[in-house]
């Protein structure tokens, strides 16, 4: 149930009702708006009778919460969530490029990807430090030197970094080095790990898994949330099929119906729901089209030496047409910010 205070609601009004929800052995969670705060009804076992709150003063409404998942909802936040990185903004009608390569492999492999996604305009620098490999003979990453570097691209470049977390230890390590801490597909439902990263004060990119319906997957957004970390960013990247012509299969339908489900932003990673890189431009456009916040693209300058996941990953110039193919397709305010970044790291 999502308790919505009057405008005038004084703060000694919004604590009475905060004690009041933790009396009836519930969790409350404050959500201040703009205009009004509302307060979330967590943790109940069944439908919660409005009246006991009805009452209270500066209380103007109750509204029954029907979605399993709560924090995630639009029911509970109706204003989309906007993570803000420093001048990088992530969600409402913003758009955001996240580049780089499938794994973090040498100093001057990162930072050569890294200065020519800059110049177009990307914002965030991917790349694995730590690599879930299907077989156990494939190149792992280099984990800490792996994050050594990535730091080192940040301070040269200016991008942020987003980095995947394998588990409790590494997800310390992720923290202390990247800006945003990713949640991979093969981890979508490791709750443990989810809870850790609620408890992180990075932002949080959790990716769809590879066979996991939308509910299951906004509910483990709803674990993070539930631990108190407000700043998560879905990432649809493909599901299982049985289709054989590219790795997975993009779900775009995802994309409406995220937006309209939740307020957390969603982006699109075409590389690993494609698999081949001569799908990934005409799918990152159809992802534009679709209404996504961002696109996370694998980027390399020489796919064919790549330690993992080559065959997926753009040739810079490839990137550059990219770009130029998705800017006709942004609107006006998300155009004109990606030509004023490209602009800003061509100056």
């Amino acid at each position: 149930m999502l308790v919505v205070m009057s405008s005038y609601a004084t703060e000694e009004e919004i604590n009475q009702v905060l004690a009041a929800i933790q009396r009836h052995g519930y969790v409350a969670r404050e959500i201040r708006g703009g205009e009004r705060t509302a307060i979330g009804i967590l943790q109940n076992r069944g439908p919660i009778d409005p009246a006991p709150f009805l009452l209270l003063p500066g209380v103007k409404e109750c509204i029954p919460v029907s979605k399993p998942y709560k924090l995630v909802s639009r029911e509970f936040d109706m204003v989309d969530t906007i993570i803000q990185l420093g001048d990088v903004a992530i969600g409402g009608d913003n758009f955001v490029l996240v580049a780089g390569p499938c794994a973090v492999e040498s100093e001057t492999q990162a930072l050569t990807i890294a200065e020519a996604v800059k110049s177009q305009g990307a914002s965030i620098f991917r790349g694995g430090a730590y690599k879930p490999r299907t077989s156990p003979y494939s190149f792992q990453g280099l984990g800490e030197e792996g994050l050594k570097i990535l730091a080192k691209v940040r301070d040269e470049t200016g991008l942020y970094i987003v980095t995947e977390a394998l588990d409790h230890e590494r997800c310390d390590l992720v923290e202390e080095y990247a800006d945003i801490i990713q949640i991979g597909a093969r981890n979508m439902q490791n709750f443990s790990l989810l809870n850790r990263a609620g408890e992180a004060k990075k932002p949080v990119l959790l990716k769809r898994g590879m066979a996991a319906t939308i509910q299951e997957w906004l509910m483990a957004a709803e674990y993070i949330m539930a631990k108190g970390n407000p700043d998560v960013i879905l990432c649809e990247r493909g599901v299982r099929t049985f289709a054989d012509h590219s790795r997975n299969t993009l779900d775009l339908s995802a994309i409406p119906v995220v937006k309209k489900e939740t307020h957390l932003p969603i982006i699109v990673d075409p590389s690993h729901a494609c698999g081949r890189r001569d799908q990934v431009i005409p799918m990152s456009r159809a992802s534009v089209a679709a209404g996504a916040h961002g696109l996370m693209v694998e980027v390399h300058h020489e796919p064919e030496m790549a330690l993992s996941d080559g065959p997926q990953a753009l040739l810079p110039s490839q990137f550059t047409e990219m770009v130029e193919a998705i800017l006709p397709i942004l609107t006006d305010k998300q155009r004109a910010r990606l030509l004023e970044s490209r602009d800003q790291q061509a100056a």
